[in-house]
């Protein structure tokens, strides 16, 4: 891929899009030239009105996949993906309790320069409309950690509210880009919620850590 392409991986309403909306208006403010690719399930959801049959799959994937690509040939610096073909793969094997789609979309995944996985810790929220309930949300996001770690494809687990999580997004595009993307936050600087457990996927701890930060900031 010519760009450098950050993949936001989570189930529902776990705040890729907030993050990715962020990261998008945050990177090109900063003079980084970026574009998002928004996701595609929740698109076709909307537009056929009702959530999409297991042999409907396969081809939602595949529009996510192309779409990311295409993003990454326009001559952009970053393509931040509101989700990549996994979540769908993730959503096929917890709905319809198929699997075909997960060694392709592993496979995709192997190519993004940084996967992150929303954390467990923000308050799920109903829309109205295509949501199942947070216990879905925790069961994609158990396929997810279990098929990255599997597979021995790297991520990062982000965390906290809005703001601490396009910190920590922010830093580790940084790395990749060579060049510091924001000042940080002086308790994060300081260690205090510092980003040191990205490898790990226990959501408790990751709980822990947050409300760490919070209570931190509450003093």
């Amino acid at each position: 891929m010519a760009a450098i392409t950050v993949a936001l991986l989570g189930g529902e309403s776990s705040g890729k899009t907030t993050l990715g909306l962020a990261l998008d208006h945050q990177l090109n403010a900063l003079g980084v030239s970026a574009t998002l690719v928004p996701e595609r399930l929740r698109a076709w959801c909307e537009r056929k009105g009702r959530a999409p049959l297991a042999h409907e799959q396969a081809a939602i994937a595949a529009e996510q996949a192309g779409e990311i690509n295409a993003a990454a040939q326009s001559g952009v610096q970053v393509v931040v993906a509101d989700t990549t073909a996994l979540v769908v793969a993730a959503y096929s094997e917890c709905v319809f309790n198929d699997r075909s789609l997960l060694p392709a979309s592993l496979n995709a995944q192997r190519q993004f320069h940084l996967t992150l996985l929303m954390g467990l810790d923000l308050p799920w929220q109903a829309d109205g409309f295509f949501r199942e309930g947070p216990g879905m949300r925790a069961d994609i996001d158990a396929v997810l950690r279990r098929e990255l770690q599997a597979a021995g494809v790297p991520f990062q687990t982000v965390y906290g509210a809005a703001e601490a999580r396009l910190q920590h997004a922010l830093r580790a595009m940084g790395v990749l880009l060579g060049r510091p993307l924001v000042v940080a936050d002086p308790l994060l600087e300081a260690g205090t919620g510092r980003w040191t457990c990205e490898n790990c996927s226990d959501p408790d701890c990751e709980r822990r850590l947050f409300s760490g930060l919070m209570n931190s900031r509450s003093r």
